[in-house]
């Protein structure tokens, strides 16, 4: 393979998903009900998440879809709140929540821009959140493009936003690697004609992702060996 770019999913790649988005959602949680314990359980059910275990379950709306995806699915229980007022506060709670890296990015991102690699994020969360959460990592001027469900390319599944990031970086599909931690970013990077690996850090198992990736690692980590495996003109890599 002559990889040129590695296109990055950020919640479950990126960032840890369950350390990140199930403090997250506890508190917002806790913001919408404001004491209501019988509307919490809605809220949570609404959004398939596990009040026990602080975690989303796998089949939860809110492992790769939007943030009006999310909204749609709570609005119901929330007859005071419109879908505007909501996604307003939710954007402006997820752009505090409390990120874990899946892996210490200050050594990972330099280590992958000095293969002469470009860089991008493709999330389906918000592209100003997106930026905040990189921001503050110390993390976003590594990448030379970040697109969200909002920069006007479309969500995955669909491939049209990871051809547009393809576009901007001036890399062409079939050299693009796109990593992600569900069904949704391996759908969307096949469509797209591009390399798909499955990362651990999200939900989703092995077993779901190895159909469809071509590789599976455990984080975003393995990345630097695996790539030095592959055929293709890039730095060797030792350690």
């Amino acid at each position: 393979m002559d990889i040129k770019a590695l296109l990055f999913d950020k919640d479950g790649t990126l960032f840890d998903f369950h350390a990140t988005w199930g403090v997250w959602a506890a508190r917002l949680l806790d913001h919408l009900s404001a004491g209501d314990t019988v509307l919490r359980a809605d809220l949570a059910g609404a959004i398939d998440y596990d009040l026990a275990a602080s975690r989303f379950r796998p089949t939860s709306v809110a492992i790769a879809g939007t943030m009006d995806e999310i909204v749609e699915a709570m609005l119901a229980h929330l007859p005071k709140r419109t879908a505007s007022d909501l996604a307003r506060e939710m954007h402006l709670m997820a752009q505090e929540a409390p990120q874990v890296a899946a892996a210490p990015l200050d050594v990972l991102l330099p280590q992958l821009r000095g293969m002469g690699l470009k860089l991008g994020v493709m999330t389906n969360d918000s592209e100003a959140s997106a930026k905040v959460h990189l921001t503050r990592e110390a993390a976003l001027d590594y990448f030379d493009c970040v697109f969200g469900a909002d920069s006007g390319h479309g969500a995955k599944p669909d491939p049209a936003p990871l051809l547009a990031l393809a576009h901007r970086l001036g890399v062409a599909p079939a050299h693009c690697v796109m990593l992600g931690d569900s069904l949704h970013d391996l759908q969307a990077a096949k469509a797209a004609g591009m390399v798909p690996v499955g990362v651990l850090t999200g939900p989703a198992s092995a077993e779901d992702l190895a159909p469809h990736a071509r590789a599976v690692l455990g984080d975003i980590g393995e990345l630097p060996q695996w790539l030095a495996r592959q055929d293709c003109d890039l730095c060797p890599v030792t350690g």
